[in-house]
């Protein structure tokens, strides 16, 4: 006996159910078809079923002969749809009456479009995508492929890695020395193991980020740009401009050398005649900012660096990639996720990041106890930026 839809489906339109009296109307369908493989609400994809209306009820004499079916199964091969739906047509009973029935699965590769727009199903009804939903969608497609940083890069070698810096300083600060002592795999088995290269001893977007010799060779935005402006505005004259094109490791030393270098200090008066250096701006404050930076920041899309722009009365640190996966702007300082899960890992065993989610807090305590204005924060979908102040 064949299963009534009504009861395995149900008779209400939903995020995965939609109705159509008729299929006359082919940009309807072929949205509704759109929207269930964008699959915003992650249900798995939907059905359309083409001869109830919307109270729920099937409709009289719906066409549903092979001519039909043949009709709306080319929306899959018509390339009206991209990236191409999986789903089939049928025919099928609805309350005791003959409907055809599109079952669309999700799609792995997310936004897919309609005539190039993205469709999605929130509800019981289709619409167009917001831009918070298209952000939704491609991050799950990144989901499906896994996070950027744990790809590995065509054209790199182990030549690229600084192999020696593996073994003195990344390997001890990953993995315990009795587990190094006792584990006697080959190197290569190691750094596979932690996600330096792949299987097949190729570098991972994050080896050639924590070790590589030149990453900016391979991963075009992975670098830090610093410019120190003699005055308030982009166009007071350049007192300093350097690039630093080195791997984390290397690049947190040279970085807190420059940032030294341009502090200055200035002796303050404390309560009881005390006295005590202060500096413009904590150097803990300033380190956190733009190692949090270096983290966060998007190295799959954008080829920006990571930029400092040093004034005479304030430093703008900013960094490509805007707000991922739960953050928003109106949670940053309360929610946390990672757009580069491995590298916030690897960069918390260095000791770089103190403790995941408590940046902005730590961020905020320097500042106040230095005697500067509490940072500033300004986000956008492309990029985050953080102005701190220099103290009074």
């Amino acid at each position: 006996m064949t299963t009534d839809l009504a009861d395995l489906l149900g008779d209400r339109e939903s995020t995965v159910l939609g109705f159509k009296q008729s299929a006359s109307s082919r940009d309807k369908i072929g949205q509704a078809i759109c929207a269930f493989a964008n699959d915003l609400c992650g249900r798995g994809g939907g059905d359309l079923l083409i001869g109830v209306d919307d109270k729920g009820e099937p409709v009289l004499n719906v066409k549903a002969g092979d001519e039909e079916l043949r009709r709306l199964t080319d929306f899959r091969d018509s390339g009206q749809i991209l990236d191409r739906p999986s789903m089939t047509v049928e025919t099928g009973t609805f309350k005791g009456r003959t409907v055809i029935r599109i079952n669309v699965k999700a799609s792995k590769t997310p936004p897919v479009r309609y005539d190039g727009v993205v469709w999605v199903r929130p509800g019981p009804t289709t619409r167009k995508a917001t831009r918070e939903d298209e952000r939704v969608l491609a991050e799950r497609r990144r989901a499906f492929d896994g996070p950027f940083d744990g790809r590995s890069i065509p054209g790199s070698t182990l030549g690229d890695l600084d192999l020696g810096l593996f073994r003195s300083t990344y390997l001890p600060s990953v993995v315990s020395a009795e587990v190094i002592e006792e584990n006697g795999r080959p190197e290569e088995l190691k750094l596979a193991s932690l996600r330096i290269t792949d299987l097949v001893g190729i570098p991972t977007v994050l080896g050639l980020l924590v070790l590589g010799l030149d990453p900016s060779a391979f991963i075009p935005g992975a670098y830090l740009q610093f410019v120190r402006y003699d005055g308030t505005g982009h166009d007071a004259p350049i007192a300093d401009d350097q690039e630093l094109r080195a791997n984390i490791v290397d690049l947190a030393g040279r970085l807190d050398a420059l940032l030294r270098g341009h502090l200055h200090t200035q002796v303050v008066e404390e309560e009881g005649f005390r006295e005590r250096h202060r500096p413009d701006y904590p150097l803990a404050a300033l380190r956190e900012v733009c190692m949090n930076a270096v983290m966060h920041r998007n190295y799959e899309t954008s080829y920006a660096p990571t930029r400092i722009a040093w004034f005479a009365d304030r430093i703008e640190v900013t960094n490509p990639g805007g707000p991922y996966g739960q953050v928003r702007r109106d949670n940053f300082d309360r929610v946390n996720d990672y757009r580069n899960p491995s590298l916030a890992a690897a960069m918390k065993s260095l000791g770089y990041v103190n403790r995941f989610g408590r940046g902005i807090g730590r961020i905020q305590a320097a500042l106040a106890e230095n005697g500067n204005p509490l940072a500033e924060f300004f986000i956008d979908d492309l990029s985050w930026s953080v102005t701190l102040r220099r103290a009074a």
